[in-house]
């Protein structure tokens, strides 16, 4: 190392040794004091020709950190699209899996009778339901869940096990939501709910146990039940599966006893309720009951003598009506053969209808009191005008009898209704024009008046307006065969209705069934005041009275056995050729009886029909007037009606 203290040194003596190979070559300049010394080689590094030089590492750095930067960006900007831009959009779909929304279906309003008795009330219900996703093989690590669970539900809930399955393993693999069967008892879901909770049971002890039933679930309802079995079950129809009315009071004032469905929406987990998570919910609004004009007591009489009668006669159907001539509220409407609605898989299809509205029919004689009121009212006649009636008559191109062949009868007006006679009835009527063209157009304008080929007003599903042609239009032959009940159609109802006028003093009432509703709120809403009409004067109306008991209580009339001890009674009996639906040629017989009492005071009308009776007798008097006296009888007792004590007018028959 060189001297650096700024003195001398003696020279030292060089040792010689062997050349060094690092060493300068002879020639080569020394270095001078203080020059720093060569480096020298590693060594056993061989030296290179020429020295390896590295790339700079910034360049890669930056494409590193630009990559990192754009995928960093991105995930910002799918972040801020998620959470601020789509929010709302991506919070609705979490929900739609979160959330779960059912109907509440509304109870329905009651039916009931004029003293509040019910005809038709609802019971709590459940509709059972399911979610397929809790039916698949990640849920229940079994591959064949919906099979076991339908061999177990099939038995509880009758029906088909493949039904089942189908629910339960739908196409649509994110369903979450299927109806198996609607309306079942509280039993029903009692017995699955007590299946669950054994084989919940069961899995905490054997691990290899799958609840197969958890997915099935049970939202409230109800269910309508009638407790009268088959009573009234032409009026009130009945409710079918998806819970609307079919038929009857159930269909025509379905919107107001149906009430309307609330909802609900809450989150769920597994299919249970989230307690925590909030749900929202829309208050279902019962509907309202009904209350109709029918006394359910009278109803049955009425119900129970036309279906025995009808299985004595051997006969396609019956009916009876009985209605109130003051207020013109039905009472009763029978009909035979009837239905259950608890159980309509029972019942015949052509037993589904209120035949007392909906069948058109030719009343024969009970229509004959429309041509004596078209008589009387037109002063061509009273009812001790003499009538001559042969035993034929030709009138157009046919030749006409009555009933029963017989020498000539020389009777009243009043013995012409007395009797029932077809031709002294043609031969009375024929006095209403100066012509037979204007005689017709004069009955017609009274059978119009008396409702006939009008609707009624009573507004049921599937009734009729009966049939009658314009007088211009009557054949040869209906000119005279309509003034006795022939080529003429009316329902039961019409014809009960046309007995009524005459009882209410000549003034047609529209006939009513419902008295009014009670909506959830317990207010009573009252109908309408039904439309009133007169269509012949009240002294009219009286003395077709006083002819009627002659048809009763006359010993030649043809309703003695409509008699009701104590009683004054005005009816008339009819029987007239039917006509089969099945092949529009005529062939039985409809067999009738109408009429109100007391006479002199009226306060009821009953009036009976039976379609083709093939056992026995098939005259009205003799088939229908007992009817008629059991069911008068009964409601007379029912509604208190006391006899008024006066003598009958009995006005003679004959002269």
């Amino acid at each position: 190392m060189p001297d650096t203290s700024g003195e001398r040194q003696p020279p030292r003596r060089r040792v010689p040794g062997p050349a060094r190979p690092d060493r300068p070559a002879a020639g080569a300049r020394r270095p001078g004091p203080g020059a720093r010394p060569a480096r020298r080689p590693a060594p056993g590094r061989p030296a290179a020709p020429g020295a390896l030089r590295l790339g700079s590492p910034r360049p890669r750095l930056r494409m590193v950190s630009l990559a990192l930067t754009l995928v960093l960006a991105a995930f910002v900007v799918r972040l801020l699209q998620v959470q601020a831009v789509d929010a709302s959009a991506y919070a609705a779909k979490a929900d739609q899996n979160r959330y779960v929304g059912h109907v509440l279906t509304a109870e329905r309003g009651g039916i009931l009778d004029r003293n509040g008795v019910a005809l038709a009330t609802s019971v709590d219900a459940y509709d059972l339901t399911a979610d397929p996703t809790m039916f698949t093989r990640e849920q229940l690590k079994v591959g064949n869940g919906p099979e076991q669970a339908a061999a177990l539900l099939a038995p509880i809930l009758g029906m088909e096990q493949d039904t089942l399955v189908h629910k339960l393993r739908p196409k649509n693999k994110k369903l979450r939501y299927v109806l198996l069967a609607r309306r079942q008892t509280p039993q029903v879901w009692k017995q699955i709910k007590d299946l669950k909770t054994a084989l919940t049971a069961k899995g905490e002890k054997d691990k290899s146990t799958v609840n197969v039933l958890a997915g099935v679930f049970a939202d409230p309802s109800s269910k309508r039940i009638y407790p009268n079995g088959d009573l009234a079950a032409g009026i009130l129809g009945w409710v079918n599966d998806q819970g609307k009315g079919g038929g009857g009071i159930e269909q025509e004032l379905n919107k107001e006893l149906a009430g309307k469905d609330g909802k609900i929406r809450y989150a769920q987990s597994g299919g249970r309720l989230v307690p925590t998570a909030g749900s929202t919910e829309t208050p279902a609004v019962p509907g309202s009951d009904v209350e109709l004009t029918l006394d359910r007591d009278i109803q049955w009489a009425a119900q129970n003598a036309i279906s025995q009668q009808v299985r004595k006669s051997g006969a396609d159907r019956g009916y009876v009506i009985v209605q109130d001539t003051r207020t013109g509220e039905i009472l009763a409407m029978a009909n035979a053969p009837g239905f259950d609605p608890n159980d309509l898989s029972k019942a015949n299809p052509n037993a589904l209808h209120n035949w007392a509205v909906e069948d058109a029919y030719e009343p024969g004689s009970t229509a004959k009191i429309m041509s004596m009121a078209a008589v009387l009212q037109e002063n061509v006649a009273t009812p001790l005008t003499h009538v001559v009636v042969p035993n034929r008559l030709h009138r157009g191109d046919r030749l006409f009898k009555d009933d029963v062949d017989h020498d000539t009868w020389n009777l009243t007006l009043n013995g012409v209704l007395a009797k029932s006679s077809n031709i002294g009835t043609i031969l009375a009527t024929g006095q209403l024009g100066r012509t037979q063209a204007q005689s017709n157009k004069v009955l017609y304008s009274y059978l119009r008046k008396f409702g006939i080929g009008s609707y009624t007003g009573l507004g049921l599903p599937g009734e009729t307006k009966g049939i009658l042609a314009p007088p211009e239009k009557w054949s040869t032959s209906q000119q005279y065969t309509i003034p006795f009940g022939q080529g003429v159609s009316v329902s039961a109802l019409q014809a009960a209705s046309v007995y009524s006028t005459i009882a209410n003093g000549g003034v047609r009432i529209q006939p009513t069934l419902v008295r009014g509703t009670k909506g959830p709120d317990g207010r009573f809403t009252p109908t309408p005041k039904p439309e009133k009409t007169r269509v012949v004067s009240a002294k009219t109306a009286k003395t077709l009275a006083q002819m009627l008991e002659s048809v009763v209580d006359d010993r030649e009339g043809t309703g003695n056995k409509a008699r009701i001890p104590g009683y004054r009674v005005a009816g008339k009996t009819g029987t007239a050729n039917r006509v089969d639906p099945a092949t529009g040629q005529y062939r039985g017989y409809t067999s009738s009886f109408a009429g109100f009492a007391p006479a002199d005071n009226p306060r009821i009308t009953v009036y009976c029909a039976i379609q083709n009776a093939t056992s026995g007798s098939y005259f009205g008097g003799q088939i229908c007037g007992p009817i008629y006296k059991e069911v008068m009888e009964f409601a007379l007792k029912t509604l208190q009606v006391p006899p008024t004590g006066a003598r009958a007018a009995n006005l003679p028959v004959t002269f």
